[in-house]
């Protein structure tokens, strides 16, 4: 789960670790009010939007009056923000950050994720901060420091005191950049996140060591010890297939092909993709009813698929294991009468019970084109899709 910036920001400040004051505003008008209010000669204006790459999108701004406060908030407001990581589209901005701006010396990079070779949390820092991490990582991989600590310990002093040193912070500093990667590790653990980054940390003129931008994601499956993560969700930067498909107990995940998939298991999922790619077709997404789905789930994943315009033709993938393929062959009977399908649909089952679901399927008189083995499921449905 993503979350803005300005949520981040107080994230980090709650765990003490130094953000200059900032407010977020709605509307040109209060984007003015604003920059009196942080009583500032100079601030940042920065749309809020689940995406990076904002800067090179004219999305952060600074301001060195009212006006120029307002004038870059109304821009932002009044036209999509087009990011390498938002798509051609762009996102509508409907929140803006005005925050104080500071003096910088130096920008630092510092960002925590989780290392499933090591299966520990991993810290990384590089001098080059103020630049995406995996521009960095492209260029000059060797720039980029990186620490694994402890889940139940956190970083340990010396482990923060060895990032300060390789990252070049005089003397005088390190009992400041040792707290600050402290916090942050503790920050990523506390809130069970998937990533926690500061970019660009800056160390002032007067030798202060101050997070100027935060983005931090949530571990979805950590979700029932945080109800309070329920009033951060911003539904307008979620994509609605994925919003419904995660509220019925479904994973979904858009991609830009034709061939809607429907699986059950994410290593058949990813395996039906790529056997899709690899007989000349595009998937259209990745959508996984699990081990134990029901026809009211079935027909919601068919609605799902069926609701996106470029989807050309559907195939579904089911190894029956704990879901009997009998059973499942019944939920996609009775998906297909409710929901009507105006796209060619392929079936491959295989596992429990696997002669009786065919035969039900065949059975049924619905325009079904069953496949036996997973190559042949894939060539069809690719060339359907080709015809439509």
């Amino acid at each position: 789960m993503k979350i803005h910036e300005y949520q981040a920001r107080q994230i980090l400040r709650d765990a003490g670790i130094p953000v200059p004051d900032w407010e977020v505003v709605s509307d040109a008008d209060a984007a003015a009010a604003a920059y009196d209010r942080l009583g500032c000669s100079m601030a940042v204006v920065k749309a809020q939007i689940h995406a990076g790459g904002r800067g090179k999108g004219g999305g952060v701004k600074l301001a060195k009056s009212r006006e120029e406060a307002k004038n870059a908030a109304a821009k932002m407001f009044s036209q999509p923000l087009i990011t390498a990581q938002t798509g051609p589209t762009g996102k509508h901005v409907l929140k803006v950050v005005i925050a104080r701006a500071a003096d910088i010396a130096r920008e630092l990079y510092v960002g925590i994720v989780v290392d499933r070779a090591r299966g520990l949390p991993v810290i990384m820092a590089s001098a080059e901060g103020g630049v995406e991490i995996e521009e960095v990582a492209a260029k000059s991989p060797d720039k980029i420091l990186t620490e694994p600590f402890d889940p139940l310990r956190g970083l340990s002093p010396f482990q923060a005191r060895k990032l300060a040193f390789g990252l070049g912070i005089d003397a005088e500093l390190i009992r400041q950049a040792e707290t600050v990667l402290a916090k942050l590790c503790r920050v990523f653990l506390d809130h069970d996140c998937s990533l926690a980054e500061i970019n660009p940390l800056v160390i002032t003129p007067d030798k202060k060591l101050i997070a100027i931008d935060a983005k931090i994601t949530f571990d979805d499956n950590a979700s029932f010890r945080h109800p309070e993560w329920e009033q951060m969700r911003d539904l307008t930067e979620e994509n609605p297939a994925e919003r419904a498909a995660q509220d019925n107990g479904l994973s979904y995940v858009s991609l830009d092909g034709n061939i809607g998939c429907l699986v059950n298991g994410a290593g058949l999922a990813m395996s039906t993709m790529d056997i899709i790619k690899l007989h000349g077709g595009e998937p259209a997404n990745f959508l996984d009813v699990g081990g134990g789905a029901n026809k009211e789930q079935v027909t919601t994943a068919f609605r799902i698929l069926l609701a996106d315009p470029h989807v050309k033709a559907v195939l579904v993938n089911i190894f029956g294991g704990i879901m009997k393929c009998d059973t499942i062959a019944g939920a996609i009977i009775a998906a297909y009468n409710e929901v009507g399908f105006h796209v060619p649909l392929v079936v491959r089952l295989e596992g429990t019970n696997v002669d009786l679901g065919r035969k039900m399927l065949a059975d049924s008189g619905l325009k079904i084109i069953a496949a036996i083995g997973l190559t042949e499921a894939a060539q069809k449905v690719v060339a359907a899709a080709k015809v439509m």
